[in-house]
């Protein structure tokens, strides 16, 4: 479809804000609904950090949220939620408990506090500030992808990491994307190359066409033995959705993880999914959730290596290497 951006704001009702600095050498990323969105999730890896996932269980009451957010700082990072929370709260937004407005938004964070960039904030950190100037910064559209917002400071075993997304269309015509901060303990390349383990799904020369090497690779490498780190990610659909289902798509999201990133999963790492339907359009049947499902890995792979293809090296001296700076001619 030609209005399609690759970008998860190829769903109506979804609009994406970053805050950025790249002397802290890390940011906020938010993703925020029109509407209350029905959402899920899930958390696989060892080491996770997050604020309100809890209630995305689908055996929890409160089944929509008003807004995702993902950002680095590891737990101090935390505070952006209030931020994002502030901001919704000023527009009459969140779920109604009598006379008040509780904004619902659901935080992943990533570990970046090592990436040579500056963390002498002083006795608060930037985090609330810098989620509610993503907030505000939301929009539809295009959006910054690699060394932005939640990937500002993101590294992998390999290659600096990034923010990534990519989006798909259902045979039904249900729209489906990813977003994801790349902070993985492991790697999105192959061996010491250029090649993506992504790229058996890769659409129209996303991330360089290169292809699979005609020899893999598949021997551990890890950015650290004893630092933790987190790949955070959401898959959205147009598609109605139960809450179960969205968590049943936050799992295919996962699936998604375990073929862009080798290896996945692991006791130090934080790996998770959120999973919203906006709901706009009609869907009840087995055969649809399946193949959404099916969508939900492929696209998250898909933004994976975006993320890692689209890095940019932090301005900080000895900063890892982006994929660009050792492939500049693309391979």
């Amino acid at each position: 479809m030609p209005d399609l951006l690759n970008l998860i704001t190829d769903i109506d009702g979804v609009a994406v804000g970053h805050a950025t600095d790249l002397a802290l050498g890390s940011g906020v990323t938010v993703i925020v609904f029109d509407e209350p969105a029905v959402a899920s999730g899930t958390v696989l890896g060892g080491a996770p950090g997050g604020r309100d996932t809890g209630l995305l269980d689908p055996s929890m009451t409160v089944s929509a949220v008003d807004a995702f957010v993902f950002s680095g700082g590891s737990a101090f990072g935390l505070d952006a939620a209030g931020g994002v929370q502030a901001g919704l709260r000023e527009v009459g937004r969140g779920f109604a408990v009598g006379s008040v407005r509780i904004p619902i938004v659901p935080q992943a964070i990533l570990m970046d506090l090592l990436n040579g960039g500056n963390k002498d904030w002083g006795i608060h950190s930037p985090y609330r500030d810098m989620g509610y100037a993503a907030l505000k910064a939301a929009a539809k559209g295009a959006f910054a992808l690699g060394t932005a917002g939640a990937g500002t400071g993101a590294t992998t075993a390999t290659f600096k990491g990034g923010l990534g997304s990519a989006s798909a269309v259902s045979s039904a015509g249900h729209r489906i994307a990813a977003v994801v901060a790349v902070n993985a303990l492991g790697s999105a390349t192959i061996g010491d190359g250029p090649h993506f383990w992504a790229a058996p799904f890769e659409k129209d020369g996303e991330f360089g066409g290169l292809g699979m090497p005609a020899v893999s690779d598949h021997r551990m490498r890890l950015k650290g033995m004893n630092t933790p780190a987190t790949t955070i990610g959401a898959v959205v659909t147009d598609a109605q959705l139960t809450k179960a289902e969205a968590h049943r798509l936050s799992l295919a999201g996962h699936d998604g993880f375990a073929r862009a990133l080798l290896p996945a999963h692991l006791p130090l790492d934080g790996d998770t999914v959120f999973a919203a339907s906006t709901g706009r359009h009609r869907r009840d049947d087995m055969a649809s959730l399946m193949e959404l499902c099916h969508l939900a890995t492929i696209v998250m792979a898909r933004a994976i290596a975006r993320g890692v293809y689209e890095a940019s090296a932090l301005p900080a001296e000895g900063a890892q290497k982006a994929w660009r700076d050792r492939y500049p001619d693309g391979h």
